[in-house]
């Protein structure tokens, strides 16, 4: 039915897209000075905003094909490593610089491409040789390849440090924060050579009884069953994952909005004000984020309905309870891993002391290879992209990994 109706929606909404999209190309055309007048500026701005105001199922380019490096410009090159039917490890590849730490990103998969991440790769890629989950359209996926939960959430993050080898550091940007965690547990406990040198967990729900948000409580207020049958369905025929179980990336995106519904007004109305009055950068800029938050994928079902089950109702993690695949995950068993873990004082998403519970599990780890970053000022997504993430977070970030790698190497001389 949530196929359905989305279908429905965007079919009846065509015939205004498409309006929109030839009234302002037909305005664009008009020559000057009848072109600039306040009412062609008015109505071709309304155009823009209605032809454009859509969810996409389309993945966005990462675009990152330089960054700075030192006092140079070093091209990069997205390159894959390694490919399941569920997602591809990329490696943005810096030919002409070596010698930097080795980095595995790993992404959420909430409804949005990997892509939504990007300011945080490019950043990281200034002193650091990246390597990023790309996780796949649940949509896109054949049934035949079977399930995806959790546990394969986490084979695919074992999977990944097990091809890029020793000495890799650990990024988890939100969502994935608990089960980045359990993968590192069951590396240190197995002894495997491919336990990390650090982990960073960046604004992620491990103990979410912590400071409780709206976001928790809708999430614990409802059964299980409630959220299998109000917001799970099927692919359609048409798409090449059909028959397969899935939580809509469209009902994602509607749920995000939907808290903060007064930001994406103002956010519209100040674009609507920019392409007016000609303020193309500032323009631009809105235009960007929402083409970029637009842009949806779905989730498999299992992942979603484990994830609030486990993580935010039965709270496994932090109860000692969580299992992999049957076995039970151990935190305490890390010894050999640095932890920091990050997080926006502001933050209504992953609330402050949700991702510092960490520390409390890790009871394996030296106090002194252990961090925690309280950022001032900023949201959930300020915690890993904008300014305040590339001036305060980022350099809390980066000497932590640089810490970690001196501290692996000194070990491995001595």
């Amino acid at each position: 039915m949530l196929y359905t109706a989305y279908e429905m929606n965007r079919r009846m909404g065509a015939p205004v897209v498409a309006a929109s999209e030839w009234t302002a190309r037909a305005l664009q055309g008009l020559p000057a000075p009848l072109g600039r007048t306040p009412a062609v500026r008015h109505v071709l701005a309304a155009c823009d905003i209605l032809a454009n105001a859509r969810p996409t199922h389309h993945r966005p380019a990462f675009g990152i094909t330089t960054v700075p490096v030192g006092d140079r410009e070093a091209d990069v090159f997205e390159r894959p490593a390694l490919k399941t039917p569920f997602g591809t490890l990329l490696h943005f590849a810096k030919p002409s610089v070596t010698d930097q730490p080795r980095v595995l990103v790993v992404g959420p998969m909430s409804g949005h491409f990997t892509t939504l991440i990007r300011p945080t790769i490019k950043t990281l890629l200034a002193d650091h040789d990246v390597y990023v989950i790309d996780w796949h359209n649940a949509r896109d996926v054949p049934a035949e390849h079977g399930p995806f939960g959790l546990d394969e959430y986490i084979d695919h993050v074992m999977q990944a440090l097990r091809h890029l080898g020793p000495d890799t550091h650990l990024l988890a940007v939100c969502q994935p924060a608990p089960l980045v965690l359990a993968a590192v547990a069951l590396l240190a406990e197995d002894q495997d050579p491919a336990e990390p040198a650090s982990v960073t967990l960046m604004a992620g729900p491990i103990d979410t009884r912590v400071n409780p948000n709206r976001v928790n409580t809708s999430a614990a207020d409802k059964p299980l069953s409630w959220f299998e049958r109000r917001v799970v369905d099927t692919v359609p025929s048409r798409y090449a994952g059909a028959g397969r179980r899935v939580y809509p990336g469209v009902v994602q995106l509607t749920a995000f909005m939907s808290m903060n519904p007064r930001r994406h007004l103002t956010a519209h109305a100040r674009l609507y004000r920019d392409l007016v009055t000609g303020n193309a950068a500032k323009a631009a800029t809105t235009r960007a984020f929402y083409d970029e938050y637009g842009a949806v994928m779905d989730v498999p079902a299992e992942f979603y309905l484990e994830t609030v089950g486990r993580v935010f109702q039965q709270h496994d993690l932090p109860r000692g309870r969580f299992t992999w695949r049957g076995r039970r995950v151990n935190p305490g068993a890390i010894r050999n891993t640095a932890l920091l873990t990050v997080e926006g004082a502001n933050d209504d998403i992953c609330s402050p002391g949700q991702t510092e519970a960490a520390h409390q599990l890790c009871t394996g780890i030296p106090a002194e290879r252990k961090r925690h970053h309280l950022q001032a000022g900023v949201g959930h997504y300020g915690v890993f992209s904008g300014s305040r993430w590339e001036a305060e977070v980022y350099p809390v970030v980066r000497e932590f990994i640089a810490s970690a790698r001196d501290r692996e190497q000194a070990t491995s001389l001595g």
